[in-house]
């Protein structure tokens, strides 16, 4: 099957995210982290990721300011979604919101769970989640616009460290049992 040009320009996009959040891993690992927990308690642990996680609360946060404040200048949208179709405008702004809640709930869960189950020392892997985030969710929000392939990097660069956390917590808990 022949893929069309936008869906090479999302394959595209989805490789770089990946090859981009592999390269931030990969030297994360082989450096000194920038960020440890004060010990290994685990309450110490959770509330590092937790401390991490408030920039994904900020991402929430702008998108949600984003909507209000689209809402508040369209005389179309002010009334809410509840009351009619939405502009393009705040389509595209509702989804980038719904994209990134949907993103911040499974991270912060998966940091969360990071926190339980990595060596103190690799501990050093959350920030650099958080990281990857942040530069996915720019590149997803300024990208929106223009279409699927404009913004699968910023996608990828969001899901896939975020499913790697998932995979990686998940092979700790199995490995500990």
């Amino acid at each position: 099957m022949a893929l069309d040009a936008e869906q090479r320009g999302v394959a595209r996009g989805m490789a770089t995210g990946a090859l981009v959040s592999a390269a931030v891993l990969g030297l994360g690992a082989l450096l000194p982290a920038v960020a440890l927990p004060d010990s290994d308690a685990t309450a110490d642990r959770l509330a590092f990721a937790l401390r991490c996680d408030l920039v994904l609360a900020l991402w929430l946060i702008a998108t949600i300011g984003a909507v209000a404040k689209g809402r508040f200048f369209s005389p179309k949208d002010i009334g809410g979604s509840g009351f009619g179709p939405p502009t393009p405008k705040m389509a595209i702004a509702r989804a980038v919101l719904q994209n990134t809640h949907e993103q911040a709930t499974i991270a912060a869960v998966v940091h969360l769970a990071l926190a339980t189950v990595l060596p103190l020392d690799a501990m050093g892997l959350i920030p650099l989640l958080v990281l990857l985030f942040s530069l996915g969710r720019a590149a997803f929000w300024a990208g929106y616009a223009g279409g699927a392939a404009a913004r699968a990097f910023g996608f990828a660069t969001t899901f896939y460290p975020t499913a790697f956390g998932a995979l990686l917590a998940a092979a700790l808990v199995l490995a500990g049992l």
